[in-house]
């Protein structure tokens, strides 16, 4: 018995907005939608893709009725691969987001930011030149 992980499922009120901006910091398109879902990627999966190898998964934001109430237990890490970590940072509230310590400082290799919707991320360390 074989699966794959194939989507990363994130619940939210506004699964169109969040998904827009996950795009833009992402540089992904929307490559699905239905009612009160929509699925982001790098590529659009088939059957036979994810039958022959594991994949990169896919964002699916699927609408909730229910608020954020804890911190996430599970959170996305992103890393600049064309600019610098402050550069990232700052751009990033254009697209919704907003730059929290959550508790943790800000002595790390990495700034804890929240999505328009308040889930929590990391903006790594830059991987450019």
């Amino acid at each position: 018995m074989t699966s794959r992980f194939t989507e990363l499922a994130v619940d939210c009120h506004d699964p169109e907005r969040l998904a827009a901006s996950w795009c833009e910091v992402l540089d992904f398109k929307v490559i699905d939608r239905s009612e009160g879902k929509v699925e982001i990627g790098s590529w659009v999966p088939t059957v036979e893709d994810v039958r022959a190898r594991q994949m990169p998964p896919t964002p699916l934001f699927v609408r909730v009725p229910e608020g954020r109430t804890v911190k996430n237990r599970l959170h996305l890490d992103v890393r600049p691969v064309d600019g610098s970590t402050e550069g990232e940072v700052t751009g990033l509230p254009g697209l919704g987001a907003t730059k929290t310590d959550a508790g943790r400082g800000s002595d790390r290799n990495w700034v804890v930011m929240a999505d328009p919707e308040g889930n929590e991320f990391r903006v790594l360390r830059t991987r450019a030149p």
